[in-house]
Order: C-alpha cells, then sequence, then structure tokens
C-alpha cells in the first residue's frame, strides 16, 4: 500500500519526468509512470529537492525590532541593543517568536536548522529551554540543531561555562563560540575545545567579524582543531576579514583551514548591513568568499543568521533568496557558480548537520517542490517552494500565483 504519490516531477540527473512513490515516510520507488490510486501531487516537470538546511540561524532572537533597535547600525550597536533587550526576554516570549521564524522558514522549503542560542547569568536557560520546546513541537516539520554559546563572553562573565555545562547535559547539540567577545579571546577557543571533547560535541564559532585583517583569531581556531584532533567538526561564521584579504592570502588562509578541517558560513544579510559602516565612500561588502573556499574543499554554507532584528533587520527566512544574494554580491552568474550557490544552502549543509541529501529509493520522503528544472534557476529566479513534505508528511502548501486575463 502507498501513502502517497508524487508526478510528473523533474529530477537531477533524469532525462525524463518521473513519479515517486512514498510509504512508511520512505521513498519506495522512482518510476516514469507508477500505478496506484494512493493521494497524489502533480509535480507538472517541475523541480524536486531535499528541503534547505538552514546553518546558522538565531531563533532566540528573532522579531524583537519593536524593543531593539540599532542606532549605529554597527555590530557593537547590535550587540548592545540586544543584551539590554534580552533582560526582558521570557521562556514563553522566545518560544513565540522562535515558532513565528520557524513556521516561515518550513514554508520557505527548509526542514532542517542549526540554530544559535545565546547562554549566560543574565537569560540563564530560558532560551534554550525555549528552543528545546519548539525542538520537539516542531519535529514533524523541522528537524532543529541546537547550539548553545557564549555571546557576551566567557571569562568575562562568571558562570556562563556552568550554564553552557548545565544545556549539553540537558539535550544541547553542539557548543557554539565569539572570541572577539570575550576578555581572552584565546583562553576562550581553549576552553570549548575542552568543554568539546568532554561533551564530544561538534564547534560552531562566531568569528573575525570585522575587516582589519591584521589580526584575527582564526589561527588559534585551526592550532586547536588539530590539536584536538576535531577536524571537520568545526564550522566558523561570518569571517568577515576574508573579503579583504589579497589573493595570496586567501589562498595561504584557505590551506590552512582545509588542513584543520574547518568550514565556513556566511551570512549575507547580516555581514552586508553591519559592516563598512566607517566607510563614506567605497564601502567593503564584508561577505567572506565562500565560492573559492569551496572550490578547494572547504565545507562552505549559506544561511539567514537573523531576522527583524538589529543585526538584520529584515529577512524572510527564504534560502533561495540567501543564495541568489550571496550570487549577487558575489558576481556569479554561470550555470555551475549558480548550481554551487544552490548547494551551499542543501547539500553542504545537509552534510553539516549529518542528513542525507538524496532523492533515491530507501531514502526519507523529505523533499520539496520549486518551479524551476535546475538548481542553478532556483538561485536566478528566487524560486520560492510550492509544496512539501517531511517524513512522509505535507507539511506545506504555496498555490502557484494565478493570472485573470481579461
Amino acid at each position: 500500500m502507498l501513502d502517497y504519490l508524487v508526478r510528473n516531477a523533474c529530477l537531477t540527473g533524469e532525462n525524463t519526468l518521473v513519479d515517486l512513490a512514498v510509504a512508511d515516510r520512505k521513498i519506495v520507488e522512482i518510476a516514469q509512470s507508477i500505478a496506484g490510486d494512493a493521494p497524489s501531487f502533480d509535480a507538472a516537470g517541475q523541480l524536486i529537492s531535499c528541503g534547505f538546511v538552514e546553518s546558522h540561524i538565531h531563533l532566540d532572537k528573532a522579531c524583537i525590532l519593536d524593543r531593539a533597535k540599532n542606532e549605529t547600525g554597527t555590530l557593537q550597536g547590535a550587540i548592545s541593543a540586544v543584551a539590554n533587550a534580552k533582560s526582558g526576554f521570557t521562556e514563553d516570549d522566545i518560544y513565540a517568536r522562535g515558532a513565528r521564524v520557524i513556521e516561515k522558514a518550513i514554508t520557505e522549503g527548509t526542514n532542517a536548522v542549526r540554530t544559535h542560542v545565546e547562554i549566560d547569568p543574565g537569560i540563564g536557560l530560558a532560551g534554550f529551554n525555549a528552543i528545546k520546546r519548539l525542538k520537539a513541537d516542531y519535529a514533524w516539520a523541522m528537524d532543529i540543531e541546537i547550539c548553545v554559546f557564549p555571546q557576551e563572553g566567557l571569562f568575562n562573565y562568571p558562570g556562563t561555562e556552568e550554564l553552557l555545562r548545565a544545556a549539553l547535559d540537558n539535550g544541547a547539540d553542539l557548543l557554539g563560540g565569539c572570541p572577539y567577545m570575550d576578555t581572552d579571546p584565546h583562553g576562550q577557543i581553549l576552553r570549548l575545545f575542552e568543554m568539546a571533547r568532554d561533551y564530544d560535541v561538534d564547534l560552531d564559532f562566531h568569528l573575525d567579524f570585522d575587516l582589519d585583517a591584521s589580526w584575527r583569531h582564526l589561527d588559534e581556531v585551526a592550532k586547536q582543531s588539530i590539536a584536538f584532533g576535531w577536524q571537520g567538526r568545526v564550522m566558523i561564521g561570518h569571517v568577515t576579514k576574508l573579503s579583504v584579504l589579497p589573493k595570496p592570502e586567501l589562498e595561504d588562509t584557505i590551506a590552512i583551514m582545509r588542513d584543520a578541517g574547518i568550514g565556513l558560513t556566511v551570512l549575507p544579510a547580516t555581514d552586508l548591513f553591519l559592516t563598512g559602516r566607517d566607510h563614506d565612500h567605497s564601502v567593503p561588502c564584508g561577505v567572506a568568499p565562500a565560492h573559492k573556499l569551496a572550490a578547494h574543499g572547504v565545507c562552505c554554507t549559506i544561511a539567514t543568521n537573523n531576522v527583524l532584528n538589529p543585526f538584520t533587520p529584515y529577512g524572510d527566512c527564504s534560502l533561495s533568496r540567501m543564495a541568489n544574494l550571496y550570487a549577487n554580491v558575489s558576481q556569479l552568474a554561470t550555470e555551475a557558480e549558480l548550481e554551487n550557490c544552490f548547494a551551499m544552502v542543501s547539500d553542504a549543509p545537509a552534510k553539516l548537520l549529518g542528513r542525507s541529501n538524496k532523492i533515491a529509493v530507501g531514502e526519507a520522503a523529505s523533499f520539496i517542490v520549486l518551479p524551476a528544472q535546475s538548481r542553478a534557476q532556483v538561485v536566478s529566479e528566487i524560486s520560492l517552494p510550492i509544496w512539501g513534505m517531511k517524513d512522509g508528511r505535507v507539511t506545506f502548501e504555496h498555490p502557484a500565483a494565478k493570472l485573470f486575463r481579461p
């Protein structure tokens, strides 16, 4: 008995349209024509892909523009605004705002996220507890991975480490860092690696978030990745310093990251909004060249970061739009380049989160239908998904627009 049929789908690598049969939460058959009277959806020649994967988002501080303004438009202004607003956060408030963002993301075709959650004595575990509830309540449509981290520092905020350990003891999936906010950046990096070893979890750092190439923390993270044997288990986000490196220095940095097994996440919307504020002309974009690193085997992802808060005062949770934004900023246009942008919101982050990114017999019936015939077209046209399924269950529908001709 089949549970569902998807008919006339365009599948990457197939020369003809195919049908997909779903039973017991999995894809059980792919063929040109599958007989059956199960409920069905006609893809009408449109592309089927695994859902998008959001590799870096902050659910706990989303949708707070009504209570937190970034008067300077700078990174420090955003951090200060959120720190002040955070004193009024409650678990239920965080849950409600996080749910709003998750529901947006679901309808934009995302079915897995890694969310960073701030932990410190000021907020305690309220954010973590709220996101844990969201993880359970939205498991039907979204897999949520929780990364706890000390946004306001570790050594300069006594009590933070104990709370991070409490979160890891109670189900946090991995550990993050923010060395540039600490009085002892190298000390924070070392301590976080020690904690990651204690709990056998991956690491994901906010790192080198400015345009001063005369110093950086990347080298210390690379050093400790090798020292602890954590190659392939460390991601670094933002790293806007990479955007101002001349070609020889960038090539050296790529070699360092590749040898240390460190991946990169770029956050185009936030990085564009916050960096270069001290320039009154020739304003730098501040977006790290992820496509150049990916070409040398570095794991690279594109992600949203923030939605409607002082770090990023806009956002609709569309990863096809974010991939397009990155392509625009990086001046990418060929089929292969746009395909790579798609891969950075699908294949690479899926691998990062330990998920399959295959549409094949035996795989989970978790996929989306996009109004395009190629992955590159999705990026160039910002194609929005019209229908999606997770583990054999339909999770959302975006009916196609209709014209009413005279």
